[in-house]
């Protein structure tokens, strides 16, 4: 069914980097949200009012909020698809995480509302009468709720939708709180003990933690969260794949959207080696990364003296007294400044982003291991927070 519905109303449906194509993926998600949650809102509305339960009443309310939901994911996806523009020069992709994370926030309230109407019953209880009718709408509500999770789930892998994962949280967060509202309606006629406001608090509950989660996995990407694994070491795989690149260092992601990824490192050539070589290589490199994995790569060259003896001794000491301090330390561009009463060693030290010595802390380390194999080492450092996420 899902593929079905892919393949009728998406056109160019496995081009999933066009932002166009996106918009089409998450108006046919909102589309099928929207139709499917107003009929279940409807019909367990008119259930709840029968039966008189707090609990069906505010699984339909779960349900209109998810209507809500899908028509601000629509809008959403419709304005992320927007081109570039000079107010926004990187495109309006992160209207989608924002589309994200007011859903999650429609989530909460409707949670926190629910959470007060049923301790409400809970003081104050009401009898809930017993139907088949409201029974085989509840089933028919999970049988449709579990299908409406799965065709999610699917159309976010396809686009990697931190917006649709969000709604198939929901939807399997809504079969749960169905099957506790279909546990209340069987239980309550037989017991006086308020199972229909405790089973309410339950399904608000479980509102809340969809609600929380969803809105965990937007705001991440609006603070700006450190790109994927995957896709940094896919970055250095290639980068370090050409003939003429010797290393690679400082390398920054920024996410401006799904599909609009811009990149930024700094490739160490040879510095005996021709500087025209040396450029075609960094421009084949930056062409051939974008077009690979889909992002705009932008590759700085800093030349490396590799053939000074010297040096290369230097070099590799700085590595290792940087792991001394942490093993995950790594050391830079790094060259040497000879004089008459001192000997310049000047390198970039690159921490974890969550280090918390303080810089002075350690280039003072880093000078006083120097100092003690020779008094005329003067380390110039720099510290740099390793952006990477690595």
């Amino acid at each position: 069914m899902t593929e079905l519905l892919i393949r009728l109303f998406i056109k160019d449906n496995t081009d999933t980097s066009n932002p166009k194509v996106r918009a089409s993926y998450g108006a046919l998600s909102s589309l099928v949200g929207v139709c499917c949650n107003i009929l279940l809102f409807i019909i367990k509305f008119i259930m709840g009012t029968l039966s008189n339960s707090i609990a069906v009443t505010a699984d339909a309310f779960n349900n209109l909020s998810d209507v809500g939901s899908s028509a601000v994911s629509l809008i959403g996806f419709r304005m992320a698809s927007k081109p570039a523009d000079s107010d926004h020069p990187f495109g309006h992709g992160r209207i989608e995480y924002i589309s994200g994370m007011i859903i999650s926030f429609l989530i909460l309230l409707v949670g926190f509302d629910f959470v007060k109407t049923s301790i409400d019953r809970i003081f104050n209880p009401t009898p809930v009468i017993f139907s088949i009718i409201v029974i085989a709408a509840l089933v028919s509500s999970i049988l449709l709720k579990i299908w409406l999770c799965f065709f999610n789930k699917k159309l976010s892998k396809k686009i990697s939708s931190a917006t649709i994962a969000a709604t198939a949280a929901d939807s399997l967060s809504d079969v749960l709180a169905t099957s506790i509202t279909l546990i209340s309606i069987l239980v309550s006629p037989f017991t006086s003990f308020p199972v229909d406001g405790v089973m309410g608090i339950i399904v608000a509950a479980i509102i809340l933690y969809a609600g929380y989660n969803a809105a965990s996995d937007t705001i991440s990407p609006l603070l700006g969260q450190p790109p994927e694994k995957e896709l940094v070491d896919d970055i250095s795989k290639r980068l370090l794949s050409y003939d003429g690149i010797i290393g690679m260092h400082d390398l920054i992601v920024h996410d401006y959207g799904p599909g609009r990824i811009f990149a930024s490192v700094h490739a160490e050539v040879p510095i005996d080696a021709s500087v025209l070589d040396s450029h075609e290589v960094i421009d084949l490199a930056e062409r051939e990364i974008s077009e690979a994995l889909n992002i705009h790569m932008l590759i700085h060259m800093d030349p490396i003296d590799t053939s000074c003896p010297e040096t290369n001794k230097l070099r590799k000491l700085a590595q290792e007294f940087a792991e001394k301090i942490d093993a995950s330390f790594t050391t830079h561009d790094f060259r040497i400044v000879p004089g008459e009463k001192a000997t310049n060693l000047i390198f970039d030290i690159c921490i974890p982003a969550e280090y918390r010595l303080k810089d002075s802390e350690i280039i003072k380390k880093m000078t006083d291991s120097f100092k003690s194999v020779d008094a005329k080492y003067n380390c110039v450092i720099t510290v740099d927070r390793n952006l990477a996420g690595r």
